[in-house]
């Protein structure tokens, strides 16, 4: 049985930019108000999360993957990506916190949430959509930065005549990428050279079943 949900403070964003991406949608709310301070929910979330290092197939190799990650959600949520099939952890407090801050905001619900604990600058993630089957065909992925600013890019899967997009994501901040944005974009967070502080990103997401 779900804990109940502790009412917080305010579900609201100092501002919302609607980015100018070609074949895309995606808007950014630059400043999320949870009600408590961006340190403690980071920190709250590296100390509680059942994180995890998982290892994926490429060309035949077995890899680990530069980052732990943790995948909690509603029983029925299971996800599969890049061979790897995730049943979810149950929700703790916190995260139905920031599920039902982020739902208010959006004015819609979400099942599941994908956590990514990027450590250091050593830790990034390659480029990739999010387009598996069980996400629908037009996703809804509302992503949610912690922690030290990173860099998300974003490259076209087909036009190369567009540069790739570089979008630094500081704590607190909201981006929510919708419609054909995963069918026609690749996203990923490089490693960087200097060093840097722990960030920790939530992916809110549905996943449907029998797709």
């Amino acid at each position: 049985m779900k804990p109940a949900v502790t009412p917080l403070l305010a579900f609201e964003s100092s501002s919302i930019e609607q980015l100018p991406i070609a074949d895309a949608d995606v808007t950014l709310y630059h400043q999320v108000d949870f009600g408590q301070s961006y340190d403690e929910l980071l920190y709250e979330l590296i100390d509680n999360t059942a994180w995890r290092q998982e290892e994926i197939t490429l060309y035949g190799k077995a890899h680990r993957q530069p980052r732990l990650s943790a995948w909690y959600g509603d029983s029925e949520s299971v996800y599969t990506y890049s061979g790897i099939m995730l049943q979810p952890q149950p929700w703790n407090q916190t995260l139905l916190n920031l599920k039902a801050g982020v739902e208010l905001l959006l004015g819609r619900g979400f099942n599941s949430v994908l956590l990514n604990y990027y450590r250091d600058h050593r830790d990034g993630m390659g480029m990739h959509s999010d387009d598996e089957s069980e996400l629908g065909k037009q996703p809804v992925i509302a992503s949610l930065s912690l922690g030290e600013e990173r860099t998300l890019l974003f490259r076209h899967r087909y036009r190369k005549d567009l540069a790739t997009l570089k979008l630094p994501l500081p704590s607190g901040s909201l981006l929510v990428m919708k419609g054909e944005t995963q069918s026609h974009w690749k996203h990923g967070i490089t490693k960087q050279s200097h060093t840097c502080g722990p960030r920790v990103n939530l992916t809110f997401r549905t996943i449907f079943e029998n797709q």
